[in-house]
């Protein structure tokens, strides 16, 4: 992209004593898509009401409530602030407020509290490194807000009309948006939306021209959203009620405040969104997103979405297609995204501009936000991209990592059959394990990567395999191991990996039966039939959760391939032994 057309976009988020989060900063780094996951009340939802709220700066929603501050009460020391990072490429500010020190041109601006309402702004000077409370960059609250990306909050339990609301708001600010874009020239040049002031000059010869592009724009909008609709809703269509504002010199806005978006049959009673079901509401909140992404273009405003839990009222089919439409959103326009969400389906991996952050409480009660992953830390290449994709698709869960609990990775469906049937059988002894199914040896080496960028404690269970098949022939398998062994080396402390070798495979191992086309099932069978050979599988369990637990006959604790090559030896000196 060319740095004459690349727009403003957020580069971090720094918030404390600000509702649930306490005096330690919760610093989160913004990405294309960044995710929140993390246990209830622990402050993902406060995140993403404090962009809102600086964003807001200049009205109403920027005055704070006494519930609003740490425990509902005033403290000097524990002052709500809220401090952004935005990079621009134009409109800069005066020069003492741009920080070039990784190259960019980033704006650092502090909102800061002392009382309950409005709150004192306040520009980070690069020049003397300190804030500055003799101005602020770009001087007056809207002409700020301007030069930032645009939030839309869709909460996940406000009643219908604050959903209804939010969701006719983002729809009108898209149209109102690219009405004004089209309809604003200077000689035969199109200009930036920023330069729409100069409409307001010419209002009174092209008033009737900008409210003919509107209806053209929003019945392409009803067109287009209606079809989609149609997916989940057959019979079902959207009108835009949109109104002409009178006085469009005192306003920018082009349509009244009254103006209403209603659904329902097409040839039957169409009501406001807010009368509809929830499900109806979510489907057209997603339906809305899809025509946005897949309609705008590079040059329009930057806008930020703020979504709690999209995973809300959705049919279980919808999930995948709105977890597709989030993330084609930042690729086809000017949005970046912030979720919160409890659904591993919502976190995918493979994708190269995500970052994941898992926000809880610790033990003194303090939230905190932890980089759980970014791609470009995670040193993740095309080859990884490709199995991650794959493995998403295969299982939409396998992200449950990232949630929390301790993370075992096993190679095949037949393992994790049996670990999952252990847990259900014991679920207070294991009841805070995440068994990650690779579905493949090479995989795993990626998943590898994911954790370790974690820096946390986790366990890897696979075949040992053979470095020769019964053929004769080489196994390729059998080189993965080293693949394997060298990703576990690049954790940032090796000792907290646990790396298991089931000998030959797991069903050579631990069960009677190795061959078979049916093995998870066959699996279930043995282990609900030989309690023998379902306490062995609880000790392999056990001993990859405590690492200091022994392991049972049939694996191998490895840390060198030499080690593996020697069982191989002896299994081989036993076999002509045998012979003989």
């Amino acid at each position: 992209m060319d740095q004459e057309i690349q727009r403003p976009r957020l580069q971090k988020l720094i918030i404390k004593n600000f509702r649930a989060i306490g005096h330690n900063p919760v610093e989160i780094e913004l990405d294309d898509i960044v995710v929140l996951v993390g246990p209830n009340n622990a402050g993902k939802s406060s995140i993403l009401r404090a962009y809102e709220v600086a964003m807001s700066d200049g009205s109403k929603k920027c005055e704070l409530t006494l519930d609003d501050f740490p425990n509902g009460t005033i403290s000097a020391e524990n002052l709500p602030e809220i401090v952004l990072h935005t990079i621009v490429y134009d409109n800069l500010p005066a020069e003492k407020w741009v920080n070039r020190s990784t190259g960019e041109n980033i704006i650092i601006e502090r909102w800061k509290w002392d009382t309950v309402g409005k709150p004192k702004r306040s520009g980070w000077n690069a020049v003397s490194q300190d804030w500055d409370e003799t101005g602020v960059p770009w001087g007056a609250a809207n002409v700020a807000n301007s030069r930032r990306p645009l939030p839309h909050k869709v909460d996940a339990f406000s009643d219908p009309e604050e959903q209804s609301s939010s969701i006719v708001k983002l729809l009108s600010t898209i149209i109102t948006n690219r009405v004004k874009s089209l309809t604003v020239k200077n000689g035969e040049e199109e200009e930036e939306l920023t330069e729409f002031g100069k409409l307001l000059e010419q209002v009174k010869e092209i008033q009737n021209k900008i409210i003919a592009e509107s209806k053209e724009e929003i019945e392409k909008a009803e067109e287009g959203i209606s079809d989609l609709i149609k997916e989940i809703f057959p019979d079902y269509k959207i009108t835009f009620d949109a109104r002409p504002e009178d006085d469009l010199e005192k306003s920018i806005n082009l349509f009244k405040a009254g103006s209403k978006l209603l659904m329902g049959p097409a040839t039957g009673y169409q009501s406001t969104v807010d009368r509809q079901g929830s499900g109806a509401r979510r489907t057209l909140l997603w339906a809305a997103l899809r025509y946005i992404s897949e309609t705008s273009s590079k040059n329009e405003r930057p806008n930020v979405l703020l979504l709690d839990e999209p995973e809300l009222c959705l049919h279980p089919n919808a999930v995948r297609e709105a977890c597709r439409v989030l993330y084609e959103l930042p690729l086809n326009s000017n949005w970046q995204v912030m979720v919160t969400t409890h659904s591993p389906a919502f976190v995918d991996v493979s994708k190269d501009n995500t970052t994941i952050v898992r926000v809880e409480r610790d033990f003194s009660g303090e939230i905190k936000g932890t980089t759980l992953f970014r791609p470009q830390r995670a040193k993740l290449d095309e080859n990884d991209r490709k199995l991650l994709k794959l493995l998403n698709l295969c299982d939409p869960y396998v992200a449950e990592f990232f949630f929390g609990g301790h993370s075992i990775i096993v190679e095949g469906d037949t393992e994790y059959t049996a670990f999952k049937y252990i847990a259900a059988i014991h679920p207070e002894e294991f009841k805070d394990v995440h068994i990650i199914r690779a579905r493949g040896k090479a995989t795993i080496v990626s998943l590898i990567k994911i954790l370790n960028h974690f820096g946390t404690r986790y366990s890897i269970l696979h075949d040992s395999d053979y470095p020769i098949l019964e053929s004769g022939n080489k196994n390729p398998a059998w080189t993965t191991n080293q693949n394997i062994l060298n990703a576990v080396y690049e954790h940032v402390d090796p000792s907290r990996v646990r790396l298991i070798a089931s000998l030959k495979n797991f069903e050579f191992a631990f069960l009677t039966n190795e061959v078979s086309g049916e093995k998870p099932y066959n699996a279930l069978l043995e282990l609900s039939e030989n309690t023998e050979i379902a306490e062995n599988i609880r000790l392999l369990l056990l001993s990859l959760i405590n690492h200091s637990s022994p392991i049972p006959t049939g694996c191998l604790e490895w840390s060198s391939l030499e080690e593996l090559f020697r069982h191989y030896q002896d299994k081989v000196m036993t076999s002509l032994q045998k012979k003989d």
